[in-house]
């Protein structure tokens, strides 16, 4: 029978030396920091799809304003600030000729006003205001002399 000597019991019961524990510590420091980096970069991709978001949304309501205003814009540019949101936001619209008469282009570009850059763009085009009802009406008849059924 072999017989244990008191050092070897002592080591074997003292439990994780002192390298042992620091590998550990520095082990979960290291997937703390990984963690904490992850979690950075997530809150700020989704702040940046809500500015995208809200950006969207103002530029379209914007082009929807042009639309609306019953005439034609005149072509330039314009500039606006809005709140909306709780944040302060500026817009530049950039109206130009297509090349077909009574159509226009609007680029609407929405921004930061203490920041350079623009968040988001949004292109569409305005043409000569309708009597309410009336295209529908041409729309029919063009369908009508095709053969389509309503």
């Amino acid at each position: 029978m072999r017989l244990l000597r008191p050092h070897s019991i002592r080591r074997r019961l003292s439990g994780m030396t002192l390298i042992e524990v620091m590998v550990a510590l520095a082990i979960i420091g290291l997937a703390l920091t990984a963690a904490t980096i992850a979690v950075g970069q997530v809150i700020s991709s989704a702040n940046s799809m809500r500015d995208r978001t809200y950006a969207n949304w103002i530029a379209q309501n914007q082009l929807a304003q042009f639309r609306l205003a019953g005439e034609l814009p005149e072509t330039g540019r314009t500039t606006g600030e809005v709140f909306y949101a709780g944040i302060d936001w500026a817009w530049e619209a950039s109206v130009s000729e297509t090349g077909v008469e009574n159509l226009l282009r609007v680029d609407v570009a929405v921004s930061f006003p203490d920041r350079e850059g623009t968040i988001w763009t949004v292109t569409g085009f305005v043409g000569p205001p309708v009597v309410p009802g009336q295209a529908n009406r041409a729309w029919n008849a063009n369908s009508r002399r095709r053969g389509a059924t309503e």
